[in-house]
């Protein structure tokens, strides 16, 4: 399955403008043969909102104005994609991703992982945990797997291990990480390699209200391999040609039945049980 992977520079407030440029790339990367494309996070709205007041004028639900524009599109280009906006819920205001194939909008996913930055200060927590999205994939149209984090999310190796289990066989993050984050060096490397999955992570670059955004989107494949990673500043769209029926196969054999491996398999879920229970925050002392 090919899939792709856009880089892009967003301008907060002017979704029209974002959309416009989110269908270009998108014409562009599915007449190039993806299958799948991945837009960043807010790419539809811009991140770096100081109110809820300020960010409603660009929420809209899924479906939507701007859902049903890129669903058309897909519809015709034969494309599945996945871009992130502001979905409004009623009263509420979730930092989403919407996934549409070309059959329809699928959904969306909520980002789980809130931290104090852009419009994660203001949003509403993803009540949707992580749902695993089917889409067409592979030369036979077969159905491929696909489990979405939200940058933020990847700070959890929870959230990339619980797509796995649910049955995922690609990880999409759409992210928005700044400079001064690390993330990007590890992150969806690490992912891959410890759950036996493909990851795309598409990032953002350009300025926007003081911070700068640092890049350096990536396609990986399950064993942790770079098939593709952009610069720090270009607006590009990154391709890779990735397994999804191996990535489903997560036994690794380096020497026959001498050195072998299942990171699935081989989890010990009984012994587990800090990771799941809810912890006090605790106080520094005073020096």
């Amino acid at each position: 399955m090919k899939v792709a992977a856009v880089q892009m520079d967003v301008t907060i407030f002017e979704k029209e403008k974002n959309l416009k440029r989110i269908l270009a790339n998108f014409e562009t990367a599915a007449r190039a043969g993806a299958q799948l494309v991945v837009f960043p996070e807010c790419a539809l709205s811009g991140y770096c909102f100081t109110s809820r007041e300020e960010a409603w004028p660009v929420a809209e639900s899924v479906p939507g104005p701007a859902s049903e524009r890129i669903a058309a599109a897909a519809k015709e280009l034969h494309c599945s994609v996945i871009f992130g906006l502001l979905e409004r819920d009623r009263d509420k205001i979730y930092h989403a991703a919407a996934v549409v194939t070309p059959q329809g909008i699928l959904g969306t996913y909520r980002k789980v992982h809130l931290l104090c930055l852009g419009i994660d200060r203001f949003n509403a927590p993803g009540d949707k945990a992580f749902p695993i999205f089917e889409i067409p994939g592979g030369p036979q149209n077969v159905v491929a797997k696909i489990g979405i984090n939200i940058c933020f999310d990847c700070s959890f190796p929870e959230s990339g291990r619980v797509v796995k289990l649910e049955g995922a066989q690609l990880l999409a993050i759409p992210t928005n990480w700044p400079i001064g984050s690390d993330t990007w060096q590890h992150t969806p490397k690490v992912r891959a390699t410890e759950n036996h999955i493909v990851v795309v992570a598409a990032d953002r670059v350009g300025e926007e209200r003081g911070f700068r955004f640092a890049g350096h989107s990536q396609i990986i494949d399950f064993g942790g391999q770079v098939l593709a990673e952009a610069g720090d500043t270009e607006e590009t769209i990154i391709y890779g040609d990735v397994d999804l029926v191996a990535a489903d196969r997560n036994q690794v054999v380096r020497v026959p039945g001498e050195w072998e491996f299942d990171r699935i398999a081989g989890r010990r879920p009984e012994v587990y049980g800090a990771i799941i229970e809810p912890r006090q925050k605790v106080k520094a002392k005073e020096v």
